[in-house]
């Protein structure tokens, strides 16, 4: 497999060094990206770099996932216009326990079941026995002012309106980073280093510095950044990050984030963020395109993946609480879902609060819909009961229903709904 050309075709590839993709094709060659541990987890703009380590992997070459817990305490000014909060080391340790956790679901690590098994480096594990004095006289002398401040991510900070500008913090980030491809060119004997385009200045000085400390030759690769076609942020909503762990990010919101994709957006995602065939590939972008409505590539990507990152069963569940809002499902669905997942469905749905000694002594179906302001009246509920359109977690019921405890969904709410799409939420409290 030529891991280049796999990038290539999929869009993905943006710049490399001279020869990279000669060196690579006659050698097995070691290579890492580095993961920035802001958070306890990494949200969807990581899963680039890391579908970039699994082709390298499955091309038969040396992932390293490095966790900058060292470099983290800096920041990193690329693609930044402002300088960002440092962090406690407390903090850090429990981020980076995080993202190390999420790293292990997508590549093989273990010895044992792979020839070329992944490794998982931190940087602070080397950068903390180096003193101040060390840094400066054995990295600091061999790379020149000049180019530094030559690299775009430090003119573009520089040369901003930004009041505060750049610390001396932030601008010896790329140095750090230099380091970091040094160490693990002489450690692991690492040739090639990987990010997004936003990082070549910061990738070139580390090959500098192999080249100038060490007398060696590294290499370079970046991928493109993600944009999005109508020019909003990839990966973001308007709640937030659409996050990897599941915690934080429920996988069904991480389901319906790619289900929502433009067609556009989904002819490019479904290059770069599956494994699929180009053939196979080529076939889904054609039938989307004779029955767009049916949306095949979304569904294909939301597969894909949501299965990758959370598993098939939280696929499935995804699956199965998207049909919820599409009359597709039964109260025995309902009760299947996890509290989270539930709300996430029912995002923006009104609600009310109903005491716990209510619902135990059984709650009439009328006053349920009027008392709470669902229905405006007692004979407006009865009025649509008459035309047979209330519901009761999603199935129809009569004048005579009583609600109970037993119809308690994740044992706190019962879903009212009137029609097909006026839904009201009952949240039982004690």
């Amino acid at each position: 497999m030529n891991f280049v050309e796999e990038l290539r075709w999929r869009g993905m590839l943006h710049d490399m060094m001279p020869e990279t993709e000669e060196y690579l094709l006659k050698n097995k060659t070691t290579g890492y990206i580095g993961f920035d541990p802001t958070a306890d987890s990494l949200h969807i703009g990581s899963l680039v770099p890391i579908i970039i380590l699994m082709h390298f992997q499955k091309a038969g070459h040396n992932p390293i996932a490095l966790v900058g817990g060292a470099t983290g305490m800096v920041g990193d000014p690329s693609g930044k216009s402002d300088e960002r909060n440092l962090l406690d080391e407390e903090t850090l340790n429990k981020n980076i326990a995080g993202v190390k956790g999420q790293l292990a679901r997508f590549l093989n690590f273990d010895n044992s079941t792979s020839k070329n098994a992944a490794q998982l480096v931190n940087n602070y594990d080397w950068m903390k026995e180096i003193s101040l004095i060390e840094f400066v006289r054995d990295v600091g002398k061999h790379i020149t002012v000049n180019y530094m401040m030559a690299k775009d991510s430090v003119k573009k900070r520089i040369d901003s309106e930004s009041k505060t500008g750049m610390s001396f913090t932030e601008f010896t980030y790329q140095l750090f980073q230099g380091y970091d491809f040094y160490h693990l060119y002489k450690e692991n004997n690492c040739k090639l280093q990987m990010g997004g385009s936003d990082q070549w200045g910061n990738i070139t000085t580390g090959t500098e510095l192999i080249r100038r400390k060490a007398q060696g030759k590294a290499y370079a690769l970046t991928c493109k950044l993600i944009t999005k076609a109508d020019g909003t942020k990839f990966g973001k909503t308007a709640g937030g990050n659409i996050w990897l762990d599941a915690n934080r990010t429920s996988p069904y919101k991480f389901y319906q984030y790619w289900l929502n994709s433009s067609d556009e957006d989904a002819e490019k995602y479904i290059k770069i963020f599956t494994f699929l065939d180009e053939k196979t590939i080529e076939q889904l972008i054609s039938e989307h395109k004779e029955a767009p409505h049916i949306r095949i590539l979304q569904k294909k990507i939301g597969e894909e993946v949501t299965v990758m990152t959370h598993g098939k069963d939280a696929y499935d569940n995804a699956i199965k609480a998207s049909n919820i809002l599409f009359g597709k499902s039964t109260a025995e669905d309902l009760k299947t879902l996890d509290e989270q997942t539930f709300l996430d469905v029912f995002d923006g749905v009104p609600q009310a609060e109903i005491k716990h000694s209510v619902i135990e002594n059984g709650l009439e179906i009328v006053p349920a819909f009027a008392d709470n302001k669902f229905l405006n009246s007692n004979g407006e509920v009865r009025r649509a009961l008459k035309e047979n359109s209330i519901s009761v977690n999603k199935e129809k019921v009569k004048d005579d229903c009583v609600i109970t405890t037993s119809d308690l969904i994740a044992n706190k709410f019962v879903l009212l709904q009137r029609g097909k799409k006026s839904y009201f939420l009952l949240k039982v409290v004690s």
